[in-house]
């Protein structure tokens, strides 16, 4: 279902809105490249909504395989809760998250956003209640929370319409030649919001196919061979 409705998304920018702010739209072409090659990933991989943020600040600077089982074992200590977070000592949560890397600056962090939940209750309505730029505001003051960080809350969590426009995008989009290798964070997402205005759903999957893209093909050092985006892509021509 959710394949589908994606398609009929991309296929609807592909044909009604061929030029978005008069230039073609090259983001629906890549959305469809990468999801005939992976499919839907169903991202993001939580079963709840704590558990979303834990993944996402635990996810910085370590592999996603590492937050995975750092996870799993949360949840079999049953500390996987934001009341659990609150109430357990440093000693007790520092060897569990040690696996992620700087396991006592990620402890800081998690306690800072849940002292920061409970400024709403640990009522997610109550804080998913605001506009999307207040409520992006809100996340950035939090300790340890950045764009990328507050943006996948708000797109995979608050189903707010924003692009995590993480490295893997920024690596891949200039390679295809649409944006400079130094545009940044900001300057990725607009760009990419502009030429793809859809919904949460949409923009969630867009980034979770670029991850995988980025880890079969689209690496530091690229693998082009069977690359669904080699017609278009810079890289082959740049390691020749």
């Amino acid at each position: 279902m959710i394949h589908n409705r994606l398609r009929v998304k991309v296929r609807f920018l592909s044909e009604d809105q061929s030029s978005v702010n008069g230039e073609s739209n090259d983001v629906g072409w890549l959305f469809q490249q990468l999801l005939s090659r992976y499919g839907p990933q169903g991202w993001w991989p939580a079963s709840e909504l704590f558990e979303l943020v834990v993944g996402a600040l635990l996810t910085q600077n370590t592999t996603w395989t590492q937050v995975e089982r750092v996870i799993a074992v949360l949840r079999q200590r049953q500390l996987l809760t934001i009341d659990a977070i609150r109430h357990v000592d440093d000693q007790t949560l520092w060897p569990l998250l040690r696996p992620t890397g700087y396991f006592r600056v990620k402890t800081q962090r998690l306690r800072a956003m849940v002292q920061f939940l409970g400024r709403f209750n640990d009522d997610w309505r109550q804080l998913f209640q605001y506009d999307t730029d207040h409520l992006r505001q809100l996340l950035l003051q939090v300790n340890g929370i950045g764009p990328e960080t507050a943006d996948c809350i708000l797109c995979y969590g608050a189903g707010r319409p924003l692009f995590v426009a993480d490295r893997y995008s920024q690596r891949l989009l200039a390679r295809l030649g649409w944006i400079q290798d130094n545009a940044g964070y900001d300057a990725t997402q607009h760009w990419v919001q502009q030429r793809f205005p859809v919904d949460a759903v949409a923009l969630g999957e867009l980034h979770a196919l670029i991850v995988r893209h980025a880890k079969v093909h689209c690496q530091a050092t690229p693998r082009c061979q069977d690359c669904c985006c080699g017609g278009r892509c810079c890289a082959p021509l740049a390691i020749k």
